[in-house]
């Protein structure tokens, strides 16, 4: 038997594959893992160092399909939040990237809570990300905890070509975003990303979408997407995905399921059958999704995509006639955006990512109480806010049902997502409030939805956390412990393990994982981060040799 770096005995395995668990002792060796043994079965003088699991399971990392840790990762490469809820990888992307940079795309450090923390030198290096994989090599140069990917915006490939235009592309902008599209195809992207609510990719039609995903067929690339709707036309935006994959022959990800606002909540048992039938009919979806009740985006989602047509959003709302338009869509929406005020109500509307002093004051509060304090209609309070803030403004919207977040889990094609960045508390509780998915998650599944309500087993909670995604994303070497795999490896207590961050308190670490490697180095050790940065770029299958 070769020297072996680790040997983790005594476990509960879990092995991704959705098998049921056994007892048995698995090795590392260097960065991947080389034995999976029945207990005792492997020496102990051929070991590096032994881990005792006892009472304990271990299990492959977890992947983050959705991940937003673009700007988090430059702040602190360690993604605390997410190691310590044992995920070893994040995939990122969802309908922008910082780079390619070119064209008519903006080179200037994106406006968010956490830029404030940056080194000033990152603008300097955003601005020369000519191709897609620019970022990813600047990431793991500088030391990332987890392993790296990334989808290539939607939105970024149209604005490169673009610009903010609300209109079709000519002949000559298509070809530019099918060839930016092949280009990061050939450098690892999975596929490209349509967040369908966010100008600029709402302002991309069906057919053009289709179009885009026909010139990353061939890298075998999937189309993700964030819906076009999850609330009235929430069916209508479910068919165009399925249109568009069907059309141009490409596998579809659907980013966060969900049937938002009280009215649209029994749309979600139409949606999981139409998704079962449609792979019944050899359509490939799946989807993915987190395990909270509200969603998180921006105050700007409370108005109308056309208000930010040319990249005038601030000067539009601005513009007294403007305004007058801006707040009667808002008002009396006509169904054709994404109206989310008109679904939750102000009350269920809370702003929370200020940067500026004067508007600490309303961090939490509901939109309606903050329009009531400032004596104004509920669209004008968002326009102020948005006017004086010069950035989107991080807001929950509670627009989802508990119940059909059980069903969803159910779905042997759903797995699990965050929708956030890897935060530390110690730095980014003083940016202010943030969604608790970025802190539970995957702790959150495995506490309240497996050991607590048993809305899942353990073993399936497992593998939609991790062999799906990896299968999904063609990772052929990750996602189970299996002889010859990345040692990418979890090591939790199933009788602890579980969420702790609130809305309320939402920069809270979950507890209950123990110990976390990522290529066989350790990240997690006995609940603490050890500072190691051994992430890896993970590149789709189009990725050149």
């Amino acid at each position: 038997m070769p020297e072996q770096t680790t040997l983790i005995r005594n476990a509960r395995v879990v092995d991704g594959s959705g098998s049921p668990w056994r007892y048995g002792d698995v090795a590392l060796t260097r960065e991947r893992i080389s034995a999976i043994a029945p207990p005792g079965a492997i020496p102990t003088e051929n070991c590096a160092e032994v881990v005792d699991a006892d009472g304990h399971v271990v299990c492959p990392g977890f992947v983050d399909i959705l991940s937003h840790s673009i700007l988090s990762l430059m702040v602190d490469g360690r993604s605390l939040s997410k190691i310590s809820q044992g995920v070893t990888t994040e995939v990122m992307g969802e309908g922008s990237t910082p780079a390619p940079v070119g064209g008519r795309n903006s080179s200037e450090l994106p406006v968010h809570q956490f830029t404030q923390l940056l080194n000033p030198e990152w603008g300097e290096r955003m601005a020369s990300w000519t191709r897609f994989r620019d970022w990813l090599e600047a990431m793991i140069d500088q030391g990332v905890s987890p392993n790296i990917g990334s989808f290539l915006g939607g939105g970024t490939l149209r604005k490169y070509a673009m610009g903010m235009e609300m209109r079709p592309p000519t002949d000559d902008e298509m070809a530019t975003m099918k060839r930016v599209t092949a280009e990061a195809m050939d450098e690892g992207a999975f596929g490209v990303s349509f967040a369908l609510i966010y100008p600029p990719s709402s302002y991309a039609v069906t057919g053009e979408i289709i179009e885009i995903a026909s010139a990353f067929r061939p890298y075998n690339g999937i189309y993700i997407t964030h819906l076009r709707s999850e609330a009235d036309a929430f069916m209508e935006g479910l068919e165009e995905a399925l249109t568009i994959g069907q059309s141009a022959g490409v596998p579809v990800e659907i980013y966060h399921l969900k049937a938002a606002g009280t009215r649209n909540w029994h749309k979600m048992a139409s949606a999981m059958e139409r998704i079962t039938e449609a792979r019944s009919q050899g359509i490939d979806v799946t989807a993915d999704m987190y395990t909270y009740p509200a969603a998180g985006t921006g105050l700007t989602s409370v108005l109308p995509p056309w208000a930010a047509a040319g990249d005038k959003l601030y000067e539009n709302i601005r513009d007294s006639a403007m305004r007058v338009r801006i707040k009667e869509a808002a008002l009396h929406p006509i169904g054709d955006w994404e109206a989310m005020a008109d679904l939750v109500g102000p009350q269920g509307v809370m702003p929370v990512g200020f940067l500026k002093e004067e508007n600490q004051r309303y961090v939490g509060k509901p939109l309606s109480e903050t329009a009531a304090e400032m004596g104004v209609d509920w669209p004008d309070a968002a326009m102020d806010l948005l006017a004086s803030e010069q950035q989107r403004i991080s807001t929950f919207y509670f627009v989802m049902s508990e119940e059909n977040l059980r069903r969803q889990l159910q779905q042997p094609w759903i797995t699990i997502s965050t929708d956030a960045g890897g935060l530390d508390p110690s730095w980014a509780a003083p940016t202010g409030p943030y969604h608790p998915r970025a802190y539970g998650t995957y702790s959150r599944l495995l506490g309240k939805y497996v050991r607590e309500e048993k809305v899942v087993s353990l073993e399936d909670a497992v593998r939609k956390m991790s062999s799906a995604l990896c299968d999904r994303l063609g990772l052929r070497d990750r996602g189970q412990l299996r002889e010859g795999f990345f040692a990418d490896v979890v090591i939790f207590d199933p009788q602890t393990v579980g969420d702790r961050a609130t809305f309320t308190d939402p920069h809270q670490l979950s507890v209950g994982v123990r110990d976390v490697w990522v290529n066989g180095e350790r990240v997690f050790r006995d609940g603490a981060h050890t500072g190691a940065t051994p992430g890896r770029i993970v590149s789709g299958p189009g990725r050149r040799a």
